[in-house]
């Protein structure tokens, strides 16, 4: 598999998840979004999968030659499961720490946009601030692994958990009905601890916690569910919240799309807000 191979399947799975939104009809959830949403989740999709994704494997291999010339392709005799370990634990799990520690109040402003909106779709799966992806070490190990000769693996593992990433913001919850069928109860137990769902997921984008479903102070999970299970981080409830979104854009209205996307360099007018120095944040506590 190479990089066209991947983008075409990739471009299967939008296509599929798309369609399944429009014939559950669950698509209307995102007449909520705005053009100010619209603008920030279409270049942030755009910025990673064709400017920072692909300028990062530029760096590490140019990086790769600079620091070891002699390693390029170097481990490209390891089976595919030793890659598959590598990969889940120097991309998944960093990822998993990186997105946890990015709801601290430091790294926040870095991720905030991703639960700035009041809807779940495949659409905003990468909205992100800029800066959020361009400092993920996942994403930086992967390009050494590149590098090193992961080579057709990383492609796979990437169109794997991307599937699976896509899935769990999907306006249609593609494990509700699965949970309603008895005989998939073992099953989907498993799957639900192995993976992210639109139930563990949409929990984490919750507008609240006082419900008992929304836990935003967990669920980090990106392609593994598995790394909340081991870190203590998971809330499993087979419910979906009500509402998600941000409480202070209730209030303060919605901060501007350039403001989310390119923070510290732009930064909010609001009084309340993360994205400025020395901003107010505003909490229900």
């Amino acid at each position: 598999m190479d990089k066209t191979m991947m983008y075409a399947l990739l471009a299967m799975v939008i296509a599929g998840l798309a369609t399944a939104e429009i014939a559950s009809r669950r698509y209307r959830d995102t007449v909520r979004a705005s053009a100010n949403d619209t603008t920030l989740e279409l270049l942030m999709t755009v910025s990673l999968l064709v400017v920072t994704q692909p300028a990062l494997i530029l760096v590490t291999d140019a990086l790769g030659q600079w620091l070891a010339p002699g390693m390029r392709g170097a481990w490209a005799g390891l089976p595919w499961w030793a890659w598959a370990a590598l990969l889940l634990v120097g991309d998944d799990m960093t990822q998993y720490w990186w997105h946890r520690i990015s709801h601290s109040p430091l790294l926040w402003p870095l991720h905030r946009a991703h639960h700035s909106a009041s809807y779940m779709s495949i659409r905003i799966t990468y909205r992100n601030n800029f800066f959020y992806y361009l400092m993920m070490p996942g994403l930086w190990f992967s390009g050494f692994m590149v590098y090193l000769g992961c080579g057709w693996m990383y492609f796979a593992y990437v169109t794997v958990k991307q599937t699976v990433i896509l899935g769990a913001h999907c306006a249609w919850a593609w494990d509700a009905p699965l949970y309603r069928i008895r005989a998939l109860r073992p099953l989907m137990w498993l799957v639900e601890r192995t993976i992210s769902t639109p139930a563990t997921h949409r929990a984490h984008h919750a507008l609240t916690n006082a419900d008992g479903i929304g836990h935003y102070k967990g669920n980090f999970g990106n392609l593994l569910f598995f790394w909340d299970i081991l870190f203590g981080t998971a809330h499993i409830t087979r419910r979906y919240p009500a509402e998600v979104g941000l409480r202070d854009d209730q209030l303060f209205g919605a901060e501007r799309w350039d403001k989310q996307m390119f923070y510290p360099l732009l930064q909010s007018q609001r009084e309340y807000s993360a994205l400025k120095f020395g901003g107010r944040i505003y909490s229900d506590e």
